[in-house]
């Protein structure tokens, strides 16, 4: 199913976090104007097609009846393997001093929160992000968006299985930690030197029982407000960071 970007603004925004077109439909009764040139322009920049077509067309593509005569067709992501992953992962271990760090998601929602994860992923150095190839959010236009471009920097694979992904993991040398609510254990006491894995549940049931069984170990953040917890991209960045901490500390 194609992944379509509709409007002015938010095509010259996807332009601007580097997402992956493959073409641009333009109603053929656009007139121009300052947008539209812009548009135009920048397509010609990136080696984009833009094809006129009649409105009807538009309005058979569009999900939210909002493409102003505008669409863009964003190219598929390249995911990678997760061998890939843990490669980028051991390499990454030799060469400062044994820490390396995974995110595995399971079964993330939110196009938008896998994308604003990576961006933590890529800022931490984290060597990749895991998620399932079913039932589970992609990498899309609103994913580049909300990681102001990282995404194209973080290696991701999609697994059919999960736990099979912690178990490749844990016979590589890593310590997986499940984020979740579901312990007392606080994350600034969790050991977290070394090569770990973080996984992440998703937004309404957080991580799964069955996931949580394979893990080594569980944290969660205090939290001292009223909000009976975070979104899982705000959830995750202070996990990594709490990561990061840890091992720069005592590199």
């Amino acid at each position: 199913m194609a992944d379509y970007i509709e409007g002015k603004r938010p095509v010259i925004e996807a332009f601007r976090t580097g997402v992956p077109m493959r073409r641009i439909l333009m109603g053929d009764y656009m007139k121009r104007d300052p947008m539209i040139e812009d548009i135009m322009r920048k397509a010609k920049r990136n080696g984009v097609k833009v094809i006129q077509v009649p409105r009807d067309e538009l309005d058979q593509k569009s999900a939210r009846g909002s493409h102003q005569g505008v669409m863009a067709e964003a190219a598929p992501f390249n995911y990678v393997g997760i061998g890939q992953v843990v490669d980028a992962a051991n390499s990454y271990a030799e060469e400062h001093d044994g820490r390396a760090l995974v995110v595995l998601c399971d079964h993330l929602t939110d196009a938008g929160n896998l994308g604003a994860i990576s961006r933590s992923c890529e800022a931490v150095g984290a060597s990749g992000l895991i998620i399932p190839n079913k039932r589970s959010a992609r990498v899309e236009a609103s994913t580049y968006k909300s990681s102001a471009g990282a995404i194209t920097h973080v290696p991701v694979a999609q697994v059919s299985n999960i736990v099979q992904s912690i178990h490749r993991l844990q016979e590589e040398g890593f310590w997986v930690c499940a984020a979740t609510e579901h312990t007392d254990d606080l994350v600034w006491n969790a050991n977290l030197k070394g090569k770990i894995a973080i996984v992440l549940g998703n937004e309404h049931d957080g991580v799964s029982r069955l996931v949580l069984e394979h893990c080594d170990m569980y944290a969660k953040l205090p939290l001292e407000g009223e909000v009976a917890s975070l979104n899982v991209a705000q959830a995750a960045t202070a996990v990594m960071y709490e990561w990061l901490r840890q091992n720069i500390h005592t590199a």
